[in-house]
């Protein structure tokens, strides 16, 4: 938040007062969303919950839209369209923070797995933040004119709750917006903060699996065999080059391979080896040169390790999402909100980022629609800057020990979205 000696204006000063008057029983609900978090395309109960805090605020809500998907609704009078949006989904992880609501949920995974979960990305707090965010401009109808159209989407982290809300028919049915926000938390900013990037802010994030089929026998005879988990080995190795010898070094690209699985035991060498791959670029030049040298590399290693046709590895394309493009105009005018509401010096440049992030999808297949995600720091100040002078860095996004701070956090965000929609919206 802006400090003291920053002028601040009437308004803002009555937007800070309500914050924190609702602040004990926003962090409330942070906490119970923590200890509560669901799988992807499991967040019926903090679907439930936005639900009634969007209809308390007076919205219009629908509910299981595009899956869990919620949207509330407010219109206020002739003017353009926002939409913010906030995700709700958690992740298969076991939390190791030791917080007093830390998760202890275990949930039934898609592929029918008893996975523990966790809020290791942060979208308890993009909820919750979202939440006081239409409190806010609900009160505020005196001052803006428009409608405001507040989404709460699930299954962000398998990158299909967007696509999922806009195939269900998310803009013809409440109107087509003519800006759309979102944030998201970081570990690498302390709370107090926010940070944006123009143009590119996260990646094209592209999935795939490649099965790599062999003729498995004895391991004391691999001459009798075909061994996959070999050509599998090779087929990593060779594609750590792509990137450094095939890339322009001035275009950022990451191939990584995941996962790789194949075999029980050590004296036999099985039929198949599975690998998992993802490919990370900015432009869609990179993008598809990356996924033309995987499948090169793959076919290649085949042959050059004497597999015949009929044994050639396949590749799999699994779901993936177009890089996030701040649209330069909005992410200034965002930026000037912020660096007004804020102060400047709350208000940092970001370097865009190889994540991927659906958010994308509503800017629509031709990148019409211009669209701003903004970072929210989201760490406890003096363990952030005593982090930073020992050259070490806090646990982040998906990792078991990801802990924001709640309060100045929230109180950020909600600060932080309030000011971006009033920015968009004219006075009423």
């Amino acid at each position: 938040m802006a400090s003291d000696s920053t002028p601040a204006s009437a308004l803002q000063r009555l937007i800070r007062d309500r914050i924190e008057a609702d602040l004990p029983a926003l962090e409330t609900l942070y906490r119970d969303l923590h200890a509560h978090p669901e799988l992807s395309g499991q967040e019926q109960r903090t679907a439930s919950i936005v639900a009634e805090s969007f209809r308390a605020a007076g919205l219009d809500v629908t509910e299981h839209f595009g899956g869990h998907g919620v949207v509330g609704v407010l219109r206020n009078g002739e003017g353009p369209t926002v939409l913010l949006r906030g995700d709700m989904d958690a992740l298969p992880l076991p939390e190791e923070t030791g917080l007093p609501y830390a998760s202890q949920v275990v949930a039934t995974s898609r592929q029918g797995e008893r996975v523990p979960v966790m809020h290791a990305c942060g979208h308890d707090v993009h909820t919750t933040v979202l939440q006081g965010a239409a409190q806010q401009l609900a009160r505020l109808r005196d001052r803006w004119q428009g409608t405001l159209v507040c989404v709460a989407q699930p299954a962000e982290e398998i990158l299909e709750g967007a696509l999922g809300m806009l195939e269900a028919g998310l803009y013809e049915r409440f109107g087509r917006p003519d800006t759309a926000i979102a944030l998201h938390v970081t570990n690498l900013q302390p709370a107090g903060t926010v940070a944006l990037s123009e143009g590119f802010g996260m990646a094209n994030a592209d999935y795939a699996d490649v099965r790599v089929r062999g003729i498995g026998g004895h391991g004391s005879a691999p001459h009798q065999t075909r061994d996959p988990i070999v050509l599998a080995s090779r087929i990593v190795l060779a594609l750590q080059t792509v990137v450094s010898r095939e890339v322009d070094p001035q275009e950022p690209a990451v191939i990584s391979v995941g996962s790789i699985r194949g075999g029980n035991t050590g004296n036999v060498i099985p039929n198949e080896v599975n690998l998992q791959v993802t490919l990370r670029s900015f432009s869609e030049a990179v993008r598809g040169q990356l996924w033309a040298a995987l499948e090169r590399t793959v076919r290649g290693e085949a042959v050059a390790a004497g597999f015949p046709d009929y044994l050639m590895p396949e590749v799999t394309r699994l779901n993936g999402v177009r890089s996030v493009y701040n649209e330069p105009a909005l992410t200034q005018t965002v930026a000037r909100q912020f660096r007004a509401w804020l102060g400047a010096e709350h208000v940092q440049p970001w370097q865009p980022v190889l994540a991927g992030e659906d958010f994308t999808a509503y800017a629509g297949p031709d990148r019409s629609i211009p669209i701003c995600l903004f970072w929210l720091g989201a760490m406890q100040p003096e363990r952030f800057e005593q982090a930073t002078r020992e050259g070490r860095l806090l646990p982040g996004l998906h990792h078991t020990q990801f802990a924001p701070d709640p309060a100045p956090t929230l109180r950020t965000g909600i600060f932080a979205l309030t000011a971006a929609a009033l920015a968009l919206l004219p006075a009423g």
